[in-house]
């Protein structure tokens, strides 16, 4: 959410980066919410000089009554009722503006960093830079499933019953690769810094418009019958929510933490959740890296972030290039924001495994997330990324370890949480 002030010096910039993310159905907010904001103040000057005057009245009142001029005292009572009841609807009226202008704030996309490329949709993000070798072995590689089968490995008719598509039992040496894929991105993350933490699984409303567009919510949440908690769809929301409503000593920033959580998501819309596969699910695990820091210094670790996905994947041999996200395909609260993509050697293409954003101020704004510094209070700047999110990216790690003859090369930083195994031997 950009500042209103911004917007009202600034509303010609506000449309020109509307038109940038092809949301030219909001250029009418841009008008419509000066007109509410310029009632809204006119209502607040009204009402602050009706709370002055009522403050000079009531010293007149004292004043009369002293020199015995009672019905001249009473007169000037009725003028302070009276005042009351225009503050009193002054008041109504402008909590219904704030509202008003709020609900349209909460739509208007974030300006986007100048460096963000302008295209319509995910088909005109631009490839900034590859790693490693793309290889296609000169056998036929299967299907991420039949790969995890032949270790029995995966059993999704068993989860189609229990919870219906979307869902999946991992088994075996593929549900141990998928907690030592987790527990290894922890501690690579620890390693380079990062605060470990096991954040909420569910937050609250006021969390979930804070951290995300409605039409984000509204194709990601499961919302809790009866009770107002939603489940995350990604952990970088309950811990950005963690500093809600705080004043951070400045002193103390970077905060840099890196989560665990499983996620949930509806996927509404989406493309492919009946198909046979684990890449697009309703259930997964991630290892998340949020950081929270001075407006100054967040292009720097914006570029720190995407860098530590793209070196866990290296150090586990698998090939990914970035791609900066174009304007359309920007979420409205993202300033900037590249996907990482990892190597499918079975399709000869890459696909996305993570997700950096710098959210500027956006989000600390709606959850009100500032930081006390030597020249007063400011609100800090947002980052997130994904440091890793398998199932998905057990997909790219099977795909780009697998042998002729079947067998699964286990990299060296992986082999300690493998129980020192350095290869997967298929069952059949």
């Amino acid at each position: 959410m950009i500042d209103i002030k911004f917007l009202r010096e600034n509303p010609d910039v506000v449309k020109e980066n509307i038109k940038k993310k092809f949301q030219d159905d909001k250029l009418p907010l841009v008008d419509e919410v000066i007109e509410l904001d310029t009632k809204r103040r006119a209502a607040q000057t009204e009402a602050d000089e009706i709370k002055a005057n009522k403050n000079k009245i009531s010293k007149q009142i004292g004043a009369l009554m002293a020199q015995g001029k009672k019905e001249e005292a009473e007169e000037v009572k009725k003028q302070v009722a009276e005042g009351a009841a225009k503050l009193a609807e002054l008041e109504k009226t402008q909590a219904e503006l704030e509202e008003k202008v709020l609900k349209i704030m909460m739509v208007i996309p974030n300006i986007i960093d100048p460096s963000v490329p302008v295209g319509k949709d995910d088909s005109q993000n631009v490839e900034v830079q590859k790693y490693g070798e793309p290889v296609v072995p000169d056998f036929e590689v299967p299907y991420h499933t039949d790969i995890m089968d032949r270790f029995d490995g995966i059993d999704l008719d068993a989860a189609g019953r229990v919870a219906g598509n979307g869902f999946y039992y991992l088994m075996g040496d593929i549900a141990r690769l998928h907690s030592a894929v987790i527990s290894y991105a922890r501690d690579f993350m620890i390693d380079r810094g990062f605060t470990y933490c096991v954040p909420p699984f569910m937050i609250r409303s006021n969390v979930v418009t804070g951290v995300m567009s409605f039409a984000e919510m509204d194709a990601m949440m499961y919302k809790i019958e009866g009770e107002d908690l939603y489940l995350i769809g990604t952990s970088e929301h309950s811990m950005i929510g963690k500093f809600i409503d705080q004043i951070i000593p400045e002193e103390k920033l970077p905060l840099t933490l890196t989560s665990y959580s499983p996620c949930f998501r509806k996927e509404k819309g989406a493309h492919g959740i009946e198909e046979r596969g684990v890449y697009r699910i309703h259930q997964f695990e991630k290892q998340e890296m949020i950081v929270v820091c001075k407006p100054e210094d967040s292009k720097a670790w914006f570029d720190k972030l995407w860098q530590n996905t793209v070196d866990l994947f290296r150090s586990l041999d698998i090939p990914v290039r970035t791609l900066e996200c174009c304007s359309g395909d920007l979420a409205d609260l993202k300033v900037k924001s590249v996907d990482v993509e990892a190597w499918s050697p079975r399709q000869k293409k890459y696909f996305e495994v993570g997700s950096c954003s710098n959210l500027g101020d956006a989000q600390a704004r709606r959850l009100k997330i500032r930081v006390n510094g030597e020249n007063g209070k400011y609100l800090a700047h947002t980052l997130n990324n994904t440091v890793v999110a398998p199932p998905r990216m057990l997909i790219a790690f099977l795909e780009n370890n697998l042998n002729a003859d079947g067998s699964v090369n286990i990299p060296e930083p992986l082999r300690m949480y493998m129980g020192g195994k350095d290869k997967l031997v298929p069952t059949k």
